[in-house]
C-alpha cells in the first residue's frame, strides 16, 4: 500500500513539472501573432498547399503594429490571414516582457527563402510578384540555382499607380490565374502588398500569399541584408536606415521609436496585471 502511495507520488510531481502548454497565438496592441518558429510555419504552408487549401501569411514588423493601432481597416486586413508572425525583434521583446514570449523572429527576408527551399523539395511553384524593374525576374533566376527543383513559374512587376488602374489589376490577374502557382511572393512593400493580396486571394484559393517587401532585392544583391549579429541584436533597423535614410529616417526615428517606447511601456504594464 505504501509503494502504491509513493508511485502516486511520484507521477503528480512529474506532472506538475510538466508546463503548461503555450497559447496558439500571443496578443501584443491588440494584434494576434501566432506562436510559430520559422519551421512550423513552413510545415503549415506545406501542409496547406497539400491539402489544396490556400492562405495568406502577414510578417508584421513595427511599421506594421503602429499601422495597425491607428488605421482599423488595416488592422481588419491582417485578422484576415490565416498565419500572422512577428517580422522584429522588438515584437519579440515585447512579449517576453508581457511574460507570453514568442519562440523567435520569424522575417520575411529569411522565410522567403527558407520556404523557397521546401518548395523546391516537395516539387512546388512559385510567382514573383512586384520588386524594382527587372527584379522579380533576376530574383527567380538566382532562386532556381540556390534551390534546385524550384519551379518558378513566372513574374511579373506591374507599373507604378497600378492600384487604381482596373486594366492593370484585371492584367495581374490574368497572369496569375494562367499560372496557378502554389505560392506567390508579393513584393510591393506595406500596406499595399497586403491589400493587393485581400483584393487577389479569391481568384486563386488554393495558393499561398506572402508579402516579401524589399526581400526580393536581398536575393538579388541590389541590397545588401545585415550581418547576421546585427539581426540577433534587432539592430537591422539601424543597417536599413544607413542604407536609404532619405526614405527611411521617418518611417524608423520619428515614428517607430515613439511607438516601440509605447508597446514596451505597454507590455510591462501587462506583466504587472498578471503577477498581481
Amino acid at each position: 500500500m505504501m509503494q502504491s502511495v509513493d508511485n502516486g507520488s511520484v507521477v503528480a510531481e512529474s506532472l506538475a513539472k510538466v508546463p503548461p502548454p503555450a497559447d496558439a497565438v500571443v496578443q501584443l496592441q491588440g494584434v494576434s501573432i501566432d506562436n510559430l518558429t520559422e519551421q512550423e510555419v513552413i510545415d503549415k504552408i506545406a501542409s496547406g498547399i497539400n491539402l489544396g487549401s490556400g492562405g495568406c501569411v502577414v510578417t508584421v514588423n513595427l511599421d506594421h503594429m503602429r499601422r495597425c493601432h491607428y488605421d482599423p481597416s488595416y488592422l481588419e486586413l491582417v485578422k484576415e490571414a490565416e498565419l500572422v508572425v512577428a517580422d522584429g525583434m522588438p515584437l519579440v521583446w515585447a512579449t517576453r516582457l508581457q511574460n507570453t514570449p514568442l519562440p523567435e523572429r520569424v522575417a520575411g527576408s529569411s522565410l522567403s527563402l527558407s520556404l523557397a527551399h521546401r518548395l523546391a523539395e516537395d516539387g512546388r511553384t512559385l510567382f514573383l510578384l512586384g520588386g524594382n524593374d527587372g527584379v522579380a525576374e533576376e530574383a527567380g533566376r538566382e532562386l532556381s540555382k540556390r534551390f534546385a527543383g524550384l519551379k518558378i513559374v513566372g513574374s511579373y512587376c506591374p507599373p507604378f499607380g497600378f492600384e487604381n488602374d482596373r486594366n492593370e489589376l484585371d492584367q495581374i490577374t490574368r497572369v496569375l490565374k494562367s499560372a496557378q502557382p502554389d505560392v506567390v511572393y508579393v513584393a510591393l512593400g506595406s500596406p499595399k502588398q497586403e491589400r493587393l493580396i485581400q483584393m487577389l486571394r479569391h481568384e486563386l484559393p488554393q495558393t499561398w500569399w506572402l508579402g516579401v517587401g524589399i526581400s526580393l532585392s536581398f536575393v538579388t544583391g541590389d541590397v545588401s541584408r545585415a550581418p547576421e549579429w546585427v539581426q540577433r541584436l534587432g539592430l537591422e533597423w539601424g543597417y536599413r536606415l544607413i542604407q536609404e535614410p532619405t526614405r527611411l529616417w521617418r518611417r524608423y526615428l520619428v515614428e517607430g521609436l515613439p511607438f516601440f517606447a509605447r508597446m514596451m511601456a505597454t507590455s510591462l504594464r501587462r506583466r504587472w496585471r498578471i503577477f498581481n
